[in-house]
């Protein structure tokens, strides 16, 4: 039978790291030692890390690949291919491609590739293209008028694998900051006050009509077919209450210290940006992620829109007071393989799945990774 032995590697384990050894055979770790092995043919890797690969919930990847330009639609299974190479070059090998139903703007982006997104997904996956592993995040912007008719097309879609509800309307919950929601509502063009006001007031009365009752139709039919629930920018205490009493399981991004204690009392994953944790803060003035990494509120870290942002967040996580790299690196591999139900990924243990990174840091302190494996098998 095919194997690979790697020796000389600092182990990055569950609890802790050490320099050792790992047999990989069929696609399965089948032993991980400490020390040094004299068999022959070992790859030698010569202190490098040899970790779990990173386990991904939530990246907006790929629509950066869908719309590379404002008014630009490009090529779905084109888009999917290089989104998947850059994952497998970030050394992600479970992504979930979190894809938005229910668009906000009308006829925008969103709504004109939410189903050829999808679509792309399976006939990729089908085909065997796919170098990493992927699976479906639908992300419901619950006060979007149309967001049931889409939503009930894909809740028993095949691959989905984690439901969010989300409402960006502006003044509340991410955009609280009106301010800030304008500076990014028009990184595509300018509105006037007049046309900005009447935006707002039709958005404002859209959440009235069509917020709580998208939102109450979603979370019982996902909790009906069993699959996890996140809520999106918990804000309030009231935000938490809510996700709390539908069930839910992950407060994806809460936006204050607040909400991210209110969710941890209540047994709720916490769910971080990567880029927040790398810049240094949130991108629309909210809670950063270091604050509430040194508060021990954060189990989860995501990509968001930066795939690379995960392994840089994982080593800076690694070096804040009360963590380590170990407990860092769970927040992108065991944690949120667990959080979906996923049990054969996600550590350096016998019967694990052997997807694995070899990751070394280069002169400038920052990880890079060298080699990413997927079932034992080289997809980058």
């Amino acid at each position: 039978m095919n194997q690979r032995i790697i020796k000389n590697a600092r182990i990055v384990a569950a609890d802790e790291e050490f320099t050792g050894t790992v047999v990989i055979e069929a696609g399965l770790i089948r032993s991980v030692d400490r020390g040094n092995t004299a068999a022959p043919g070992a790859e030698d890797w010569a202190g490098d890390w040899l970790m779990p690969g990173l386990v991904e919930l939530h990246t907006d990847n790929l629509e950066k690949h869908l719309s590379p330009r404002p008014g630009v639609l490009w090529n779905p299974h084109a888009a999917m291919t290089v989104h998947d190479a850059q994952c497998a070059a970030a050394g992600i090998t479970t992504v979930l491609d979190s894809v938005v139903i229910g668009d906000l703007d009308e006829g925008g982006a969103r709504s004109q590739t939410q189903h050829t997104s999808i679509a792309a997904l399976h006939d990729c996956n089908d085909e065997g293209l796919m170098r990493v592993a992927h699976l479906l995040h639908l992300r419901c912007e619950v006060s979007a008028p149309d967001i049931l008719e889409v939503f009930h097309q894909y809740q028993n879609d095949s691959l989905l694998r984690l439901v969010s509800v989300m409402d960006h309307t502006p003044g509340q919950r991410q955009w609280r900051n009106l301010k800030s929601y304008r500076r990014y509502t028009e990184r595509n063009g300018s509105y006037s006050d007049e046309a900005f006001e009447a935006m707002i007031a039709r958005r404002k009365e859209d959440q009235l009509n069509f917020a709580l009752p998208h939102r109450q139709v979603i979370v019982k039919a996902i909790k009906a077919l069993g699959i996890p629930l996140a809520s999106h920018d918990d804000t309030l205490l009231s935000d938490v209450e809510l996700a709390v009493a539908e069930g839910v399981g992950m407060s994806e991004f809460p936006t204050t210290v607040a909400a991210a204690q209110a969710a941890r009392a209540a047994g709720m994953a916490i769910i971080m940006g990567g880029p927040n944790m790398v810049q240094g803060g949130s991108h629309s003035g909210n809670v950063s992620a270091m604050e509430l990494a040194q508060l021990d509120l954060l189990d989860i870290f995501s990509s968001d829109y930066v795939p690379s942002s995960l392994l840089l967040a994982t080593f800076m996580l690694g070096k804040v007071d009360a963590w380590s790299l170990p407990k860092a690196v769970r927040t992108v591999t065991r944690n949120p393989a667990r959080a979906i139900g996923l049990e054969d990924r996600g550590e350096v243990a016998p019967g694990q799945r052997a997807d694995i990174l070899r990751v070394r840091m280069n002169r400038v302190d920052m990880p890079v990774v060298l080699e990413t494996m997927l079932a034992g098998q080289r997809a980058f």
